[in-house]
Protein backbone atom coordinates (compact mmCIF):
# COMPACT_ATOMS: atom_id res chain seq x y z
CA UNK A 1 0.00 0.00 0.00
CA UNK A 2 2.79 2.46 0.71
CA UNK A 3 4.41 1.57 -2.73
CA UNK A 4 0.99 2.48 -4.66
CA UNK A 5 1.03 5.52 -2.15
CA UNK A 6 4.45 6.95 -3.24
CA UNK A 7 3.55 5.57 -6.62
CA UNK A 8 2.01 9.10 -8.03
CA UNK A 9 4.60 11.32 -6.10
CA UNK A 10 7.40 9.13 -8.01
CA UNK A 11 5.80 10.39 -11.82
CA UNK A 12 5.88 13.83 -10.32
CA UNK A 13 8.80 14.08 -9.56
CA UNK A 14 10.31 12.59 -12.92
CA UNK A 15 7.92 14.29 -14.66
CA UNK A 16 9.37 17.55 -13.55
CA UNK A 17 12.72 16.60 -13.83
CA UNK A 18 11.91 15.73 -17.50
CA UNK A 19 10.72 19.64 -17.73
CA UNK A 20 13.56 20.79 -16.53
CA UNK A 21 16.12 19.11 -18.63
CA UNK A 22 13.98 20.08 -21.05
CA UNK A 23 12.64 23.22 -20.97
CA UNK A 24 9.64 24.74 -23.07
CA UNK A 25 10.70 26.43 -26.16
CA UNK A 26 10.32 31.07 -26.02
CA UNK A 27 7.56 32.09 -26.97
CA UNK A 28 7.84 33.62 -30.58
CA UNK A 29 9.28 36.00 -31.17
CA UNK A 30 11.34 36.09 -28.31
CA UNK A 31 13.58 38.66 -29.89
CA UNK A 32 13.51 41.72 -32.20
CA UNK A 33 12.39 41.11 -35.84
CA UNK A 34 14.09 42.92 -39.10
CA UNK A 35 11.78 44.67 -41.14
CA UNK A 36 13.12 45.00 -44.63
CA UNK A 37 11.89 47.94 -46.82
CA UNK A 38 12.76 47.66 -50.69
CA UNK A 39 12.69 51.76 -50.77
CA UNK A 40 13.88 54.71 -49.29
CA UNK A 41 13.26 56.20 -45.52
CA UNK A 42 10.28 58.72 -45.96
CA UNK A 43 8.63 56.93 -49.15
CA UNK A 44 4.95 55.43 -49.58
CA UNK A 45 5.87 51.62 -48.55
CA UNK A 46 7.90 53.13 -45.60
CA UNK A 47 5.22 55.22 -44.44
CA UNK A 48 2.60 52.64 -44.45
CA UNK A 49 5.09 50.32 -42.64
CA UNK A 50 5.62 52.91 -39.55
CA UNK A 51 2.18 53.24 -39.21
CA UNK A 52 1.70 49.75 -39.11
CA UNK A 53 4.74 49.36 -36.97
CA UNK A 54 2.99 51.15 -34.42
CA UNK A 55 0.19 48.66 -34.22
CA UNK A 56 2.64 46.01 -33.86
CA UNK A 57 3.91 46.95 -31.02
CA UNK A 58 0.24 47.45 -29.37
CA UNK A 59 -0.07 43.28 -30.24
CA UNK A 60 4.00 42.20 -29.86
CA UNK A 61 6.78 42.54 -27.26
CA UNK A 62 8.99 42.48 -29.53
CA UNK A 63 9.88 45.25 -31.81
CA UNK A 64 10.75 45.83 -35.68
CA UNK A 65 14.21 46.36 -36.68
CA UNK A 66 13.97 48.59 -39.95
CA UNK A 67 16.52 47.65 -42.59
CA UNK A 68 16.66 49.63 -45.88
CA UNK A 69 17.73 47.66 -49.31
CA UNK A 70 16.66 50.25 -51.97
CA UNK A 71 17.76 49.97 -55.33
CA UNK A 72 16.68 49.18 -59.02
CA UNK A 73 13.36 48.91 -58.36
CA UNK A 74 12.58 47.04 -54.88
CA UNK A 75 14.70 44.48 -56.67
CA UNK A 76 17.53 44.61 -54.52
CA UNK A 77 15.35 44.20 -50.91
CA UNK A 78 12.83 41.96 -52.56
CA UNK A 79 16.12 39.45 -52.78
CA UNK A 80 17.38 40.17 -49.56
CA UNK A 81 14.01 38.93 -48.04
CA UNK A 82 13.81 36.10 -50.07
CA UNK A 83 17.63 34.78 -49.37
CA UNK A 84 17.18 35.47 -45.80
CA UNK A 85 17.39 33.03 -43.33
CA UNK A 86 13.72 31.64 -42.72
CA UNK A 87 13.65 31.60 -38.78
CA UNK A 88 10.70 34.02 -38.60
CA UNK A 89 12.87 36.89 -37.73
CA UNK A 90 13.53 38.49 -41.04
CA UNK A 91 10.23 39.54 -42.92
CA UNK A 92 9.81 42.37 -45.55
CA UNK A 93 7.35 44.81 -47.61
CA UNK A 94 6.88 43.51 -51.30
CA UNK A 95 5.48 45.39 -54.35
CA UNK A 96 3.05 43.76 -56.78
CA UNK A 97 3.47 44.06 -59.79
CA UNK A 98 7.06 44.97 -59.17
CA UNK A 99 7.83 41.50 -57.91
CA UNK A 100 6.08 39.94 -60.80
CA UNK A 101 7.90 42.48 -63.26
CA UNK A 102 11.22 41.83 -62.09
CA UNK A 103 10.94 38.21 -62.13
CA UNK A 104 9.76 38.03 -65.58
CA UNK A 105 12.08 40.47 -67.41
CA UNK A 106 15.26 40.98 -65.59
CA UNK A 107 16.07 37.36 -64.07
CA UNK A 108 15.87 38.53 -60.86
CA UNK A 109 17.33 35.42 -58.26
CA UNK A 110 13.55 35.67 -56.90
CA UNK A 111 10.02 34.57 -58.08
CA UNK A 112 6.48 34.59 -56.92
CA UNK A 113 7.26 31.38 -55.55
CA UNK A 114 10.37 32.83 -53.25
CA UNK A 115 7.87 34.10 -50.67
CA UNK A 116 5.68 32.86 -47.69
CA UNK A 117 2.58 35.55 -47.96
CA UNK A 118 2.06 37.09 -44.70
CA UNK A 119 -0.96 40.03 -45.82
CA UNK A 120 -1.51 42.42 -48.58
CA UNK A 121 -2.40 45.70 -46.61
CA UNK A 122 -2.67 48.49 -49.26
CA UNK A 123 -4.00 48.36 -52.91
CA UNK A 124 -3.01 52.05 -54.68
CA UNK A 125 -5.10 52.52 -57.77
CA UNK A 126 -3.05 54.74 -60.32
CA UNK A 127 -4.90 57.58 -61.97
CA UNK A 128 -3.92 59.89 -64.85
CA UNK A 129 -2.80 63.71 -63.29
CA UNK A 130 -2.38 66.82 -65.25
CA UNK A 131 -1.34 70.31 -63.68
CA UNK A 132 -4.59 72.58 -62.80
CA UNK A 133 -3.12 75.29 -65.45
CA UNK A 134 -3.02 72.26 -67.97
CA UNK A 135 -5.08 72.67 -70.98
CA UNK A 136 -6.03 68.67 -70.90
CA UNK A 137 -9.34 69.29 -68.41
CA UNK A 138 -10.44 65.25 -69.95
CA UNK A 139 -8.56 62.26 -70.91
CA UNK A 140 -10.43 62.77 -74.37
CA UNK A 141 -8.53 65.72 -74.69
CA UNK A 142 -5.41 63.82 -73.88
CA UNK A 143 -6.05 61.08 -76.53
CA UNK A 144 -6.76 63.72 -79.20
CA UNK A 145 -3.58 65.72 -79.07
CA UNK A 146 -1.94 62.47 -78.55
CA UNK A 147 -3.33 61.40 -82.31
CA UNK A 148 -2.68 65.15 -83.97
CA UNK A 149 0.93 64.74 -82.49
CA UNK A 150 2.17 61.60 -81.89
CA UNK A 151 4.57 61.95 -79.09
CA UNK A 152 4.51 65.06 -78.74
CA UNK A 153 2.90 64.99 -75.33
CA UNK A 154 5.40 63.75 -72.77
CA UNK A 155 3.85 61.13 -69.57
CA UNK A 156 6.01 60.63 -65.98
CA UNK A 157 6.43 57.48 -65.32
CA UNK A 158 7.92 55.45 -61.82
CA UNK A 159 10.30 52.46 -63.33
CA UNK A 160 11.12 51.11 -65.66
CA UNK A 161 9.05 47.50 -64.73
CA UNK A 162 7.36 49.21 -62.04
CA UNK A 163 3.09 49.61 -62.07
CA UNK A 164 3.10 52.73 -63.53
CA UNK A 165 5.25 51.17 -66.23
CA UNK A 166 2.43 48.31 -66.38
CA UNK A 167 0.04 50.90 -67.29
CA UNK A 168 1.77 52.66 -69.85
CA UNK A 169 2.12 49.25 -71.63
CA UNK A 170 -1.75 48.34 -70.75
CA UNK A 171 -2.52 52.26 -72.39
CA UNK A 172 -0.34 51.16 -75.47
CA UNK A 173 -2.37 48.05 -76.13
CA UNK A 174 -5.67 49.45 -75.72
CA UNK A 175 -5.01 52.85 -77.65
CA UNK A 176 -2.22 51.05 -80.46
CA UNK A 177 -2.53 54.70 -82.56
CA UNK A 178 -1.76 57.28 -79.72
CA UNK A 179 1.89 57.46 -79.25
CA UNK A 180 2.92 59.06 -75.88
CA UNK A 181 6.36 59.91 -75.00
CA UNK A 182 7.14 58.14 -71.90
CA UNK A 183 9.69 59.63 -69.35
CA UNK A 184 11.16 57.45 -66.40
CA UNK A 185 11.65 59.08 -62.77
CA UNK A 186 13.13 56.72 -60.13
CA UNK A 187 10.60 57.69 -57.60
CA UNK A 188 7.00 59.55 -57.27
CA UNK A 189 8.49 62.55 -55.78
CA UNK A 190 10.77 63.00 -58.47
CA UNK A 191 7.86 62.12 -61.01
CA UNK A 192 5.49 64.84 -59.00
CA UNK A 193 8.71 67.20 -58.96
CA UNK A 194 8.77 66.82 -62.59
CA UNK A 195 4.87 67.46 -63.38
CA UNK A 196 4.67 70.38 -61.29
CA UNK A 197 8.14 72.03 -63.30
CA UNK A 198 6.45 71.34 -66.43
CA UNK A 199 8.61 68.66 -67.84
CA UNK A 200 6.27 66.36 -68.66
CA UNK A 201 2.62 67.16 -69.76
CA UNK A 202 1.09 64.44 -67.34
CA UNK A 203 1.87 62.10 -65.09
CA UNK A 204 0.19 58.17 -64.79
CA UNK A 205 0.49 57.86 -60.63
CA UNK A 206 -0.45 56.37 -57.64
CA UNK A 207 -3.14 58.20 -55.41
CA UNK A 208 -1.05 57.66 -52.37
CA UNK A 209 1.91 60.11 -54.05
CA UNK A 210 -0.58 62.30 -56.40
CA UNK A 211 -2.09 62.95 -52.97
CA UNK A 212 0.89 65.01 -51.79
CA UNK A 213 0.58 67.54 -54.27
CA UNK A 214 -3.25 67.47 -54.90
CA UNK A 215 -3.19 71.35 -55.10
CA UNK A 216 -1.41 71.58 -57.59
CA UNK A 217 -2.96 68.71 -59.33
CA UNK A 218 -5.88 67.75 -61.06
CA UNK A 219 -6.88 64.05 -61.42
CA UNK A 220 -8.80 63.45 -64.46
CA UNK A 221 -9.44 59.83 -63.95
CA UNK A 222 -8.49 56.73 -61.59
CA UNK A 223 -7.45 53.27 -63.20
CA UNK A 224 -9.94 51.02 -60.72
CA UNK A 225 -13.16 49.15 -60.43
CA UNK A 226 -14.71 51.94 -58.86
CA UNK A 227 -14.40 55.60 -57.25
CA UNK A 228 -11.99 55.93 -54.62
CA UNK A 229 -12.83 57.06 -51.17
CA UNK A 230 -9.84 60.13 -51.53
CA UNK A 231 -11.12 61.28 -54.93
CA UNK A 232 -15.02 60.32 -54.55
CA UNK A 233 -15.32 63.23 -57.48
CA UNK A 234 -13.06 61.61 -59.71
CA UNK A 235 -14.45 59.27 -62.29
CA UNK A 236 -12.65 55.65 -63.12
CA UNK A 237 -11.69 54.94 -66.49
CA UNK A 238 -14.46 52.52 -66.92
CA UNK A 239 -16.93 54.99 -66.54
CA UNK A 240 -15.58 56.21 -69.43
CA UNK A 241 -16.25 52.94 -70.82
CA UNK A 242 -12.30 52.60 -71.24
CA UNK A 243 -11.15 48.87 -69.76
CA UNK A 244 -8.06 50.06 -67.60
CA UNK A 245 -7.92 49.01 -64.01
CA UNK A 246 -4.06 48.81 -62.52
CA UNK A 247 -3.10 49.50 -59.40
CA UNK A 248 -0.10 49.04 -56.82
CA UNK A 249 -0.40 46.37 -53.81
CA UNK A 250 1.71 46.60 -51.06
CA UNK A 251 2.68 43.29 -49.26
CA UNK A 252 4.46 41.98 -46.28
CA UNK A 253 6.15 38.38 -46.94
CA UNK A 254 8.78 36.06 -45.14
CA UNK A 255 11.56 33.97 -46.61
CA UNK A 256 10.20 30.78 -48.23
CA UNK A 257 10.38 28.00 -45.55
CA UNK A 258 9.79 29.90 -42.67
CA UNK A 259 7.97 27.58 -40.27
CA UNK A 260 4.16 26.98 -40.15
CA UNK A 261 3.90 28.06 -36.29
CA UNK A 262 5.97 31.29 -37.18
CA UNK A 263 3.74 32.37 -40.28
CA UNK A 264 0.13 31.48 -38.40
CA UNK A 265 1.66 33.89 -35.74
CA UNK A 266 2.50 36.81 -38.68
CA UNK A 267 -0.35 36.41 -40.28
CA UNK A 268 -3.14 36.84 -37.21
CA UNK A 269 -0.72 39.54 -35.66
CA UNK A 270 -1.44 41.62 -39.35
CA UNK A 271 -4.89 40.87 -39.48
CA UNK A 272 -5.34 42.06 -35.71
CA UNK A 273 -3.54 45.39 -37.45
CA UNK A 274 -5.23 45.43 -40.31
CA UNK A 275 -8.94 45.47 -38.32
CA UNK A 276 -7.79 48.06 -35.70
CA UNK A 277 -9.87 51.19 -35.97
CA UNK A 278 -6.98 53.17 -34.63
CA UNK A 279 -4.07 51.61 -37.61
CA UNK A 280 -7.26 52.21 -40.25
CA UNK A 281 -7.28 55.90 -38.88
CA UNK A 282 -3.81 56.57 -39.37
CA UNK A 283 -3.59 54.89 -42.49
CA UNK A 284 -6.61 57.58 -44.16
CA UNK A 285 -5.12 60.33 -42.55
CA UNK A 286 -1.60 59.33 -44.11
CA UNK A 287 -3.82 59.06 -47.60
CA UNK A 288 -2.83 55.29 -47.54
CA UNK A 289 -5.78 53.17 -49.70
CA UNK A 290 -5.61 50.14 -46.97
CA UNK A 291 -7.28 47.01 -48.31
CA UNK A 292 -6.73 43.70 -46.52
CA UNK A 293 -6.15 40.25 -48.00
CA UNK A 294 -4.52 37.19 -46.01
CA UNK A 295 -2.04 35.34 -47.03
CA UNK A 296 -3.43 32.53 -49.25
CA UNK A 297 -5.84 35.56 -50.72
CA UNK A 298 -2.64 37.22 -51.39
CA UNK A 299 -0.57 34.15 -53.07
CA UNK A 300 -3.76 33.55 -55.16
CA UNK A 301 -3.99 37.58 -56.84
CA UNK A 302 -0.17 37.48 -57.37
CA UNK A 303 -0.82 34.23 -59.51
CA UNK A 304 -3.99 35.81 -60.98
CA UNK A 305 -1.75 38.62 -62.65
CA UNK A 306 1.07 36.47 -63.82
CA UNK A 307 -0.08 35.55 -67.51
CA UNK A 308 -1.08 38.64 -68.12
CA UNK A 309 1.38 40.56 -67.08
CA UNK A 310 3.97 37.77 -68.75
CA UNK A 311 1.41 38.63 -71.70
CA UNK A 312 1.93 42.31 -71.60
CA UNK A 313 6.00 42.08 -71.37
CA UNK A 314 5.60 39.61 -74.53
CA UNK A 315 3.70 42.20 -76.92
CA UNK A 316 6.29 45.02 -75.74
CA UNK A 317 9.00 42.80 -76.31
CA UNK A 318 10.32 43.12 -72.51
CA UNK A 319 10.35 39.36 -71.44
CA UNK A 320 13.53 37.80 -70.83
Amino acid sequence: MKFKAILPCLFLALSLISMAAHPAAAAYPDKPVSMIIAFTAGGSSDVQARIMQKYWDKYVKEPWVFVYKPGAGGIIGFTEIAKASPDGYTIGGLNIPHLVLQSLAQRASFNADSFEYIAQVVNDPQCIAVLKSSKFKSFKDIIDAAKASPNAIRVGLVGPLSGHHLMFLEFNKLFPDVKLSRVFYKGAADQNAALLGGEVDLIFGNINDVMRSIDEFNVLNVAAEKRNDFLPDVPTLREQNIDLVSDIRRIFAAPKGTPADKMAFLRETFKKICNDPGYLADMKKAGQPAEYLDGAATAAYIRSVEEKDKALLSEAGLLK
